[in-house]
């Protein structure tokens, strides 16, 4: 597998990195299972809240310096990047001040006799993480199983090694022991073996659903837990009562932060009849009022996506839409520059036979759906095999909060875009995967709940 990083905006090679050998792999493992079965003898859990607080200052120092990493690996503006490693940081110090709760043992209610569980550690987690985002992607499966005492061995994105190996370098930097987390940069046969190994309790992807389901058959074959945070075609609900001005401040980012390139990214826009017209407006003007370019300029609004593969595959998705009867309303228009520009798009019309209909498009194109009451919209909106997120705009904000609860997803943000904080739990059901990352449910993902029990005499 070629792991180089091209800078989204230009195409140009920047590095080229070298593939990790099986003796690396096996090298890893051994050092991983090492230092697990040392943290099962030792606490040290003051010692790796205090190296986890310094990774987040580490961090916070350096921010400009990873962040256009990450931007040179995979084209996300400069502010976004630097975004992202703050996120980052704050995950980092969530986790080393919480762990210490979050480990207590917690009293079980029987009449039998005495009982608790103690929550432990379960061994080597290998993670297979995405592109999109290089580092909050890594930080939310390392910071939680840091604190458990589940090593972590990383195989990243082959389009952003730079990323992979700033993030190996800054645990480094922390003091962290080795073992503790592995960047390799290996093929999915040694991800295979690697998840096939006693060594490894359990394996987290956050990516596609070929991808996902094919590591779910991996984990599964082992028996070996898993999570898996996949695609979304989040839905963002209209309703009668919206207070516009409240909207209009989130339709862009909404869809074109990451030049749209966020599995919880709102896809289709489903509105009432009565606010339709008004909205499409709206909409339009908002994504003229993006413009494109460099990704580094803070002025630039609209990124490069990924890779050209990622360009292609967008643009064919809107001719498919269109071919099937969508309806143009802005945007498809070629630009011309040897980066990875797509148009911000918008398509209406869109019906259930248009192959478009139920799938995720990964990049800035918004599917604007009419529907003509409240039920149609919760009607639409679970009309799909996923279901990771979505938002419900409404002015009265109970009623609104009752709506979110009857979509068929794993968070809802209401009168917002979605959001990610290290407290509240990521995740989604359907074909968006299962299980939680962030907030107690993602610590608790990979640990042993070990019931001590002491009957009655």
């Amino acid at each position: 597998m070629a792991y180089k990083t091209t800078y989204p905006y230009t195409n140009e090679v920047l590095k080229t990195y070298e593939d990790s050998s099986d003796l690396q792999v096996e090298e890893t493992l051994k050092a991983g299972h090492e230092l697990y079965k040392k943290w099962r003898r030792e606490d040290l859990l003051d010692e790796r809240r205090d190296q986890l607080h310094l990774v987040a200052d580490i961090l916070r120092r350096d921010a400009d310096k990873f962040a256009e990493i990450m931007t040179k690996d995979m084209g996300k503006l400069f502010a976004e990047s630097k975004g992202e490693v703050e996120l980052s940081a704050d995950i980092a110090d969530y986790y080393a001040d919480k762990a210490e709760e979050f480990l207590q043992p917690v009293d079980l209610e029987t009449d039998a006799g005495d009982a608790y569980y103690v929550k432990q550690a379960t061994g080597i987690i290998m993670a297979v993480e995405p592109w999109n985002f290089p580092f909050y992607q890594v930080m939310r499966i390392f910071a939680p199983n840091f604190m458990v005492g589940n090593p972590v061995i990383l195989k990243h994105a082959s389009i952003c090694p730079g990323s992979a190996q700033a993030f190996q370098d800054l645990v480094h930097e922390a003091g962290i022991e080795a073992g503790a987390f592995t960047n390799l940069f290996i093929n999915y046969d040694q991800v295979s073996d690697i998840i096939a190994d006693p060594r490894v309790q359990g394996v987290c992807l956050t990516g596609s659903e070929r991808g996902g389901a094919s590591i779910a058959e991996e984990a599964g074959k082992n028996l070996k837990k898993s999570t898996l945070e996949l695609g979304g075609n989040d839905a963002f609900i209209v309703l009668d009562d919206i207070d516009f001005d409240q909207l209009q401040g989130t339709l862009g980012f909404a869809r074109l932060f990451n030049a749209g390139q966020v599995c919880t990214s709102s896809k289709r826009f489903i509105v009432t009849e009565k606010n339709y017209d008004r909205f499409v407006d709206m909409l339009t003007e908002s994504f003229k009022n993006s413009p494109w370019g460099d990704p580094m300029d803070p002025e630039t609004v609209v990124a490069p996506l990924s890779s050209p593969g990622a360009k292609e595959d967008v643009l064919k998705q809107i001719d498919t839409a269109l071919a099937n009867g969508a309806t143009l309303v802005y945007g498809n228009e070629p630009i011309d520059h040897e980066g990875n520009f797509v148009m911000p798009t918008i398509l209406t019309d869109i019906t259930k036979n248009n192959p478009i209909y139920d799938t995720e498009i990964f990049g800035p194109v918004a599917l604007v759906y009419k529907v003509k009451d409240e039920a149609e919209a919760i009607e639409v909106a679970n009309d799909s095999k996923y279901g990771l997120g979505n938002t419900v705009f409404g002015a009265d904000i109970e009623h609104a909060k009752a709506v979110g609860e009857q979509i068929e997803t794993g968070m809802t943000f209401i009168n917002s875009g979605w959001t990610s904080l290290p407290e509240l739990p990521f995740g989604g059901v359907k074909n968006s995967g299962y299980g939680r990352e962030l907030s107690e449910l993602g610590f608790d993902a990979f640990v042993n709940e070990h019931l001590i029990f002491t009957p009655k005499n």
